[in-house]
């Protein structure tokens, strides 16, 4: 049974197999792969090393023949696992880093059971292509809104509840696992590679409904380590905002149920410490110390946010100069208060746009 080939790495393309099956080892797989792929790898990480050593140090010939060896036993494992159960119509596509020979090794003996087996031609460079293309080089379809206020103001909070309201939301912070500001690393969770994070983006981006808006948060144009890519940021730097409002001291107090985390690690909050930009003096880094030995974080959240936070969002909101929608103001610890700042903001967008489902209000 012959193999098709195909270079359409579009959402609608991919959409139509199975099951998308990247056999790159699990590395690779790590940094980066298309959307709902699933790592089947016919050569591990060390696998994948030691032929290069070989083919390197040796010859050839006798990497490809190791090689081999390796992706028939890898295969075979596949075949009795991960695809045990798939009926006779199934259909993979199935990718490797250039659309060579490790790809073409599984889809050959894929297609030998049976199954209508398609190559990505040029493999995952393909698809990276395309995500250069639109990320960096091309313009979105897209109109945004920004949900705009000071730190501790319940934006990503207020955002979940209006996608489950029905509206379209881009949380980058999710995408970019981190709390976007100096103390918003997440416990336990390290942020993706800048290449997962903008596959990430572009999968989200492609599930959005052209002519209803996109509500994001107001984010600079890193999150943590991760860069906002051209075309979107080109896109949020013009978009008008609807602004949160709250009394530092509710701010405050939020913030420290939210960062609970970092609360609990006092070495990671002291570290933090020095990563602000305006670098306290001893005697006011003292203080904080002192706050958090007494377990006073309310007091030093609001400290913080004095010296660093606010100001930082004053100079962030003269420079951009986004239109304004309106403001809305809440209480953000309060989970009713957030309810009531989503219906709000969900009024202010129906003034301009189609309401969910496509009728104007």
């Amino acid at each position: 049974m012959s193999l098709e080939v195909t270079e359409d790495v579009s959402a609608a393309a991919l959409a139509r197999f199975d099951m998308v099956i990247d056999v790159r080892s699990p590395g690779e797989f790590a940094e980066d792969h298309l959307p709902g792929a699933v790592n089947l790898p016919v050569l591990s990480d060390a696998e994948r090393a030691q032929v290069g050593t070989v083919y390197v140090q040796q010859s050839r010939f006798t990497a490809r023949r190791l090689g081999a060896a390796h992706v028939a036993r890898n295969v075979a494992h596949h075949l009795e696992t991960a695809l045990a159960d798939r009926p006779g119509g199934f259909r993979p596509l199935v990718y490797c880093w250039r659309g060579g020979m490790r790809s073409n090794a599984m889809a050959t003996i894929l297609s030998q059971v049976g199954w209508r087996t398609t190559v990505l031609s040029g493999g995952y460079r393909t698809y990276r292509r395309e995500v250069v293309a639109r990320l960096y080089d091309g313009e979105l379809p897209l109109d945004f809104v920004l949900l705009d206020g000071q730190t501790g103001s319940a934006k990503t909070e207020v955002l979940g509840r209006l996608a489950g309201m029905g509206l379209q939301t881009l949380d980058l912070e999710g995408l970019a696992a981190h709390r976007g500001s100096l103390f918003g690393a997440l416990a336990g969770r390290a942020q993706p590679s800048q290449k997962l994070f903008e596959s990430r983006l572009l999968a989200a981006l492609d599930s959005f409904e052209p002519g209803r808006p996109v509500v994001a948060e107001a984010e600079s144009s890193k999150i943590g380590d991760r860069m906002v890519p051209p075309a979107l940021w080109s896109r949020l730097a013009e978009a008008p905002r609807i602004e949160l409002t709250a009394e530092r001291g509710d701010r405050a107090r939020y913030i420290v149920t939210t960062y609970a985390d970092l609360i609990a690690d006092r070495p990671a909050l002291d570290a933090a410490f020095t990563r602000l930009p305006a670098r306290p003096s001893a005697e006011r880094l003292s203080a904080w110390r002192a706050m958090a030995d007494a377990g006073a974080f309310a007091e030093l959240a609001e400290a913080i946010m004095a010296l660093h936070y606010d100001p930082a969002y004053d100079r962030s909101r003269r420079k951009h100069d986004r239109p304004l929608l309106g403001a809305v103001r809440l209480v953000p610890a309060e989970a009713a208060s957030q309810d009531a700042a989503a219906g709000e903001v969900v009024r202010l967008l129906a003034r301009l746009t189609p309401a969910p489902g496509g009728a104007r209000k």
